[in-house]
């Protein structure tokens, strides 16, 4: 069975058109400034005795409150998508992936998996440990995969070298596959 993983994660994490997303927010921010501007005027006028204002001020004001926790709900699901990138795909993203990114994304992403590797190389007692293996609990040490792309050598723990060709198939320890199931170089070849 394949997965076609960056179609799965371009659904869960839609573009960011530069010039639409953009613009949406520019409108909003200046939506939100033209009323708060709307508001002080009127709050200097509620000052001096024009009580019949202060409904119109709540409401703008509840405005203003509504539309930041909208940009930043849009903001935070977004980096919350982006995150779990760091753990399906590991430290390099398919460039199908990328490309719903902004550079802002792309600058966070890179911050969040330096943090996450710094953290993971503190834990293990010295020798770290990797978080992002085993994400699923395995049912065997070792499974058989097809090769998707040209890779080349690829080592495993006892020295031996594995040549990776398109469409050639093996049998490895799983903990050294998984990364690259997730790349999309290897795929898991269910009986």
């Amino acid at each position: 069975m394949f997965v076609n993983w960056s179609k799965l994660i371009c659904s869960h994490l839609p573009t960011f058109k530069r010039k639409e997303k953009e613009d949406g927010i520019r409108q909003v921010l200046e939506e939100m400034k033209a009323l708060y501007e709307h508001n002080q005027t009127d709050v200097n006028e509620a000052k001096s005795g024009h009580s019949e204002l202060i409904p119109t001020i709540k409401f703008r004001h509840c405005s203003l409150l509504r539309n930041r926790r909208c940009i930043v709900a849009y903001l935070y699901d977004r980096l919350l998508r982006i995150r779990a990138l760091r753990w399906e795909y590991g430290s390099v993203l398919p460039n199908a992936v990328r490309f719903h990114m902004s550079t802002d994304e792309v600058v966070w992403f890179n911050q969040y998996k330096k943090s996450l590797a710094t953290y993971m190389r503190s834990l293990g007692g010295g020798d770290g440990l990797d978080l992002t293996q085993d994400i699923q609990p395995p049912k065997s040490l070792y499974i058989e995969v097809r090769c998707l792309k040209d890779y080349g050598e690829f080592e495993i723990d006892d020295g031996t070298t594995i040549l990776l060709k398109k469409n050639s198939q093996h049998f490895l320890p799983r903990w050294k596959c998984e990364q690259l199931i997730r790349q999309g170089i290897l795929e898991h070849v269910l009986s």
